[in-house]
């Protein structure tokens, strides 16, 4: 769906914005977050105890940065002028940080993100998108799959992103699992102060028992579907008829299921709201044998009533469809924005442990957080500026931009060059031993 172009305005105010912004590399926005924050706090060894090197912060931002980005230990102690070692790394990596830690950390990021008036323009914090994107893994393991509409081997990073432009929580998966089984997961497992009660996805982002346990858990699910007419609409009683749209409708609701299995659903949804199971755990469950499991049938019928509303008002509201896609657009340019930021390997996972993968994503999430917050920071103090100095600054436009903006950050860090350092003479290499050619 096309959406409205962008006023020139918006691009004017944009080159504005980025004229007033320093420029930085990714390891100076850990830094200064670091001290905005002190997020590095959340790390350390997995006994609980202190850390027993020195400068601790600086060996986890590294270890942030060496595998938020994808370059590994090896390359990153290569660019750090002996300041760390390969091995220092991927200790720090297996002893100090686990997955629990680095979600601590990017929620204290969430939150204090959440604190500015800048994010409060571009979305209320009530919506969020999910969305997958395909990251290469090597194909002996275990979460390795073939991809068909990707192609190629690999595995499903899954994000839930805020229509504030940040992300709440990733999980990854493989390439076989249907989207939806993980959409419900990601709003229950979010702890920061951002808790959206409306999700937006695509077509893989919704099913039967998924509009059911999300109507029951209060949550407001908006996938953009296609071929939404092989989807079934169904009436609420044999008598019931409508004039133009009659023919949409393909059966009648079986009332009697949804009320027969009505109390173990609400033991199902209460069980979930208590964190006794996650849906995903349910889904999986039930799906396994749906046609002999009656209240996988009573999920199905109820999810099928509340889509059926749901498609009877996507279909007749092109304001809907416009918000749809516009949420979504959001999670599409998060991809991209994390395609940026894991520049290293080309963005190929280079572990086969799934624990060890997860926790990839985790640290590649750290820092797209840092990098938005540092960002939004920027812009805040640039568009403060712009207005000390009688610039017309207009909400309107502001709410087009975001904060994925990546000119001014020199990705790769700094490259020194120094003619004080001389090499040894060229002819000192240009002749082997003759014993050499004796052989």
């Amino acid at each position: 769906m096309k959406l409205t172009p962008e006023p020139p305005e918006v691009e004017e105010l944009e080159e504005k914005i980025r004229v007033l912004i320093p420029e930085r590399s990714i390891l100076d926005i850990l830094c200064n977050v670091e001290h905005w924050l002190n997020w590095t706090r959340h790390l350390g060894p997995l006994s609980g105890s202190e850390p027993k090197f020195k400068q601790s912060a600086e060996r986890y931002i590294f270890t942030t940065f060496g595998y938020g980005c994808n370059l590994g230990p090896n390359q990153t102690a290569r660019h750090s002028r002996g300041v760390v070692t390969s091995h220092m790394i991927s200790y720090t990596n297996r002893r100090h940080i686990s997955t629990p830690k680095i979600e601590a950390a990017i929620r204290d990021i969430i939150n204090a993100f959440n604190r500015f008036s800048l994010p409060s323009i571009w979305g209320t914090g009530k919506k969020a998108a999910a969305d997958g994107s395909k990251f290469e893994i090597y194909e002996n393991n275990l979460h390795s799959e073939y991809h068909i509409r990707y192609g190629g081997y690999g595995g499903i990073a899954y994000h839930h992103v805020s229509d504030k432009y940040i992300a709440l929580f990733t999980h990854f998966i493989t390439c076989g699992v249907w989207e939806a089984v993980y959409i419900l997961d990601g709003l229950l497992k979010n702890l920061s102060d951002i808790q959206p009660d409306t999700l937006y996805a695509d077509t893989q982002g919704q099913s039967g028992p998924v509009f059911a346990i999300s109507y029951l858990l209060g949550i407001k699910l908006m996938p953009r579907i296609r071929n939404w007419k092989d989807l079934t609409f169904l009436r609420p009683s044999e008598s019931a008829t409508y004039k133009y749209i009659d023919p949409l409708f393909k059966g009648v609701v079986n009332w009697n299921l949804i009320k027969t299995h009505w109390h173990d659903m609400m033991r199902v949804v209460l069980s979930i709201k208590a964190g006794k199971v996650m849906p995903s755990t349910l889904l999986r469950k039930l799906g396994s044998y749906s046609k002999k499991n009656r209240l996988y049938q009573a999920f199905q019928e109820l999810g099928k009533v509340v889509r059926t509303m749901f498609l009877l008002e996507y279909i007749s509201s092109p304001k809907m469809r416009n918000e749809i896609t516009a949420i979504t657009n959001i999670v599409e340019k998060y991809h991209h924005f994390l395609d940026w930021v894991c520049f290293g390997k080309d963005g190929t996972i280079t572990e086969n442990d799934p624990i060890e993968q997860e926790k990839r994503f985790k640290y590649l999430d750290l820092v797209a957080s840092a990098v938005i917050l540092h960002n939004t920071v920027d812009m805040s103090l640039a568009i403060q500026t712009l207005m000390a100095q009688g610039e017309p600054v207009h909400q309107r436009y502001i709410k087009a931009l975001s904060p994925f903006i990546t000119r001014h950050i020199k990705r790769y860090g700094d490259y020194v060059v120094n003619l004080q350092s001389i090499p040894q003479p060229l002819e000192t290499a240009i002749n082997l031993p003759p014993e050499i050619f004796e052989i």
